[in-house]
């Protein structure tokens, strides 16, 4: 298993090498930016906290990194930081009462919800500084025959940011699969299906939620820094607020959010999706800006309904019925 995992990430390293064109580069860049934050949300909806407010740390980082960038020249490799203690602070002040007050299942989700969208409605507040609802774009760095700015973290080759993101999802999957044989999963897996009884063989209830939801929020944050140093504009719609979290959502379940790839192929799907739905219906689809939150809205209650395991969980359930039953028939 090692071995194919191996040649797989050597296959996916060797994709810029092939002299593919941009517009595919840039499509593979997106879906691992939304792989990684899919699977950032994963590490704590799998886990039984179900949070829309997600989009509230991925706002964070985006915007704490330009903003930083913008007004006082400071580089993102110092804003990446300040972005992490920001959205930490923020996952503390939310978390905290939460877990201590027993605020769970349908509760917790509606205030991590209210959550993302005051983050919007500051980010819109702050139109001097934010740029509003307009958006911002960082300032740029790159100067006529220069391609790429370390201090700032901006680079004109896509291969250079294929790169890194591909190196921030690998840390991602690598994260997941610690926690996953972490005593940690167990802990929460069993405080999901019973708190009092958990808590009742000793289990510290709070911390072990508060740690995944900071490990969560952190992740997330970072995939906010990720996507606006590589797309250069960032709104309060591309990177916070209920439509920004319900795609979380989406991804992650479509995908599988209960395996390690399955965030993955979630973010493959809701790319396709998007693309889908920009070709097909051409002008139309900038009529209706909100049209692909409505089909994500009904996709994930069919998803729920119907593949609660997601289409890479589905997919490997099949599997292990196919390989069960030849051994199953000499019986």
């Amino acid at each position: 298993m090692r071995a194919l995992a191996g040649i797989g990430i050597a296959a996916l390293a060797a994709l810029p090498l092939t002299g593919i064109g941009n517009y595919p580069l840039h499509l593979v860049i997106m879906c691992l930016i939304w792989a990684y934050v899919y699977t950032s949300w994963s590490i704590m909806g799998r886990l039984g906290m179900v949070s829309l407010g997600h989009g509230a740390f991925l706002g964070v980082g985006a915007y704490a990194v330009v903003m930083l960038w913008n007004h006082f020249g400071l580089s993102p490799w110092l804003g990446v930081p300040v972005a992490l203690a920001i959205s930490l602070a923020l996952a503390l002040l939310i978390g905290l009462p939460c877990f201590r007050f027993r605020i769970v299942g349908h509760y917790f989700a509606l205030v991590t919800l209210a959550l993302s969208e005051v983050t919007r409605l500051v980010i819109v507040a702050l139109r001097d500084q934010t740029g509003g609802s307009l958006g911002v774009t960082p300032n740029t760095a790159l100067a006529q025959g220069n391609a790429w700015s370390l201090e700032a973290l901006q680079f004109s080759d896509k291969r250079v940011w294929f790169y890194i993101v591909l190196a921030c999802w690998l840390a991602g999957l690598w994260i997941w699969a610690r926690l996953d044989r972490s005593m940690t999963r167990i802990a929460l897996e069993a405080i999901s299906h019973e708190e009092d009884a958990a808590a009742s063989i000793g289990i510290n209830v709070t911390r072990s939620k508060l740690f995944v939801t900071l490990i969560s929020a952190g992740m997330t944050s970072v995939g906010g820094v990720l996507y606006a140093q590589y797309q250069l504009y960032i709104n309060p719609e591309t990177v916070s607020g209920i439509g920004i979290s319900l795609q979380m959502v989406f991804g992650a379940i479509a995908g599988g959010m209960f395996v390690m790839l399955g965030p993955t192929v979630g973010a493959v799907f809701t790319l396709l999706l998007q693309e889908g739905l920009r070709l097909a219906l051409g002008d139309a689809y900038k009529q209706f800006p909100a049209l692909d939150l409505a089909i994500y809205g009904l996709m994930l209650v069919l998803f729920i309904i119907y593949m609660p395991k997601g289409i890479l969980g589905a997919a490997l359930e099949w599997r292990a019925r196919r390989r069960a039953t030849p051994a199953a028939a000499p019986g």
